[in-house]
């Protein structure tokens, strides 16, 4: 279900006189739907979509993907037949894959549509990319009832006459629909960036259904397994550069492609009690315990990328890329990685020293502009996962933890002079912010981490971090 190219063809006078990249320029053909997808976005079409499309059984397994707040990305997706080019850019070039694993592409809120596909007993799997912030669970781990999207899906959906607008929502009375179509059991697979995010699918989905019917939340126990993952590959925004480089390369037209480094990876952990294609055709690995690779991940690459989002930006950088060519930056990443890696296990299939060689690599090339704005959005989530339980780990350990805690202060000084400043808890940052001293300090620890902020020593630590990061040379790891 793919194809390749190597020799671009001779331009064209114009991009108008090219065809439109379809299935009937390029006869790849669809597979039945087995899976479903919430959250079409470029990372799963640069990272699920892609190792679908490996597998030696492919041709068994395509993909519906619904989309999240907006329908832009279905609409035009679907005027391709779900065809899309992934370019994968390395500092030697680039080369195209026209991706054919999509076979619906869909507005989000198309609840028909989602539910028949989700009750359907051919679908085994549904997986998910709906951000970090959609999952909507609280400081003790369980679902916020209370958060008002929640609260306002929960109102429609015990009235019997409203259609849920959140992730969580949708899901479930898709699930009941299953349910009530005696279909059978089914695999959730969360593919967002959050530590042990089989539990968090399930604690919100679990949650969900509990407070609208508990009933149906027993069914979901006993028939819904939850994955948990490992995902990675950088994938930037696309460009307009872009699909002018797709347009000269492959001599069509494609509104849709994707831009994504050529590496990538996937660890899965978890019971499919439907069936799966054979990811692992494409080097997706599957393990039992899947907490250290989480771990590896989130806080080396995904750590490091919010250390360099705050503090690049503060220096002035736009781009991974540039942020890492700063010796300060570079400085810092290497003394997080320090504090990182002395609370990873010493497990050698975990590879540290070669997993943190290629991501030098990978953030040093130059050809993905990997935008520095973009990682900086959702950071009181983000922090917490990739910062806060490597600050905990240290001070535990009695060291001082201050290379983690500069990602915590960076990201503080950062939410006081952004531009545009993106973030869940923006209301609760902004009043913050507009507090003195250790006061400020303490309330902005708060919104990321309430136990953190009640550590006298902690807030102060981060009081002495603030504003260091523009002339910052990185804390020692003591």
């Amino acid at each position: 279900m793919s194809a390749q190219f190597q020799a671009p063809p001779p331009a064209p006078s114009s991009a108008a006189d090219l065809p439109r990249l379809t299935r009937q320029l390029r006869p790849l053909p669809k597979a039945p739907v087995r899976i479903v997808h919430l959250g079409l976005g470029a990372f799963h079409r640069s990272h699920q979509a892609w190792y679908t499309q490996q597998a030696s059984d492919s041709a068994d397994w395509g993909i519906a993907a619904f989309t999240g707040r907006r329908p832009d990305a279905a609409v035009a997706l679907a005027e391709q037949d779900g065809l899309y080019t992934l370019v994968e850019r390395a500092d030697e070039g680039d080369s195209f894959t026209v991706i054919g694993s999509i076979v619906e592409a869909v507005d989000g809120a198309d609840l028909g549509r989602l539910t028949a596909l989700v009750a359907a007993p051919e679908t085994a799997l549904v997986t998910l990319t709906i951000t970090e912030t959609a999952y909507r669970l609280g400081a003790d781990g369980k679902l916020d009832i209370n958060a008002p999207d929640v609260a306002a899906d929960l109102a429609l959906m015990g009235s019997g006459t409203g259609r849920p607008a959140t992730p969580l929502g949708r899901l479930v009375l898709a699930l009941a629909a299953r349910r009530d179509a005696g279909a059978g059991p089914v695999a959730v697979v969360c593919c967002d960036n959050l530590s042990n995010n089989g539990t968090v699918a399930r604690q919100g989905v679990a949650g969900f259904a509990q407070a609208w019917d508990p009933g149906f939340a027993a069914w979901i126990d006993g028939n819904v397994s939850f994955v948990s993952t490992s995902v990675d590959r950088i994938t930037p925004r696309t460009t307009d550069q872009d699909l002018a480089a797709v347009r000269d390369a492959c001599g069509y037209r494609d509104e849709s492609p994707v831009v994504a480094e050529p590496f990538s990876s996937w660890v899965l952990s978890g019971e499919f009690p439907a069936g799966r294609p054979r990811w692992e055709d494409a080097g997706a690995l599957f393990v039992e315990d899947i907490e250290p690779y989480e771990n590896r991940k989130l806080w080396l690459l995904n750590g490091a990328h919010s250390l360099l989002a705050y503090a690049g930006q503060l220096r002035g950088h736009t781009t991974v890329a540039e942020a890492l060519a700063d010796p300060a930056c570079r400085r810092a990443v290497e003394a997080f990685w320090d504090e990182a890696e002395a609370n990873l296990p010493a497990n050698v299939e975990l590879q540290i020293p070669a997993y943190r060689k290629a991501l030098l690599a990978r953030f040093g090339n130059a050809r993905i502009a990997h935008h520095l704005a973009q990682i900086a959005m959702d950071g009181s989530t983000k922090l917490r996962m990739r910062a806060v339980p490597v600050l905990q780990a240290e001070r535990a350990a009695g060291r001082s933890g201050a290379a983690a805690a500069l990602m915590i202060a960076a990201w503080m000084d950062y939410s006081a002079v952004a531009a545009s400043f993106q973030d869940p808890l923006g209301g609760d940052v902004a009043a913050a912010n507009r507090l003195d001293g250790g006061e400020r300090t303490k309330a902005l620890l708060a919104v990321i981490d309430p136990v953190l902020a009640a550590d006298a020593g902690v807030v102060a630590l981060l009081e002495g971090l603030r504003g260091t990061v523009a002339g910052h040379s990185a804390p020692a790891s003591a």
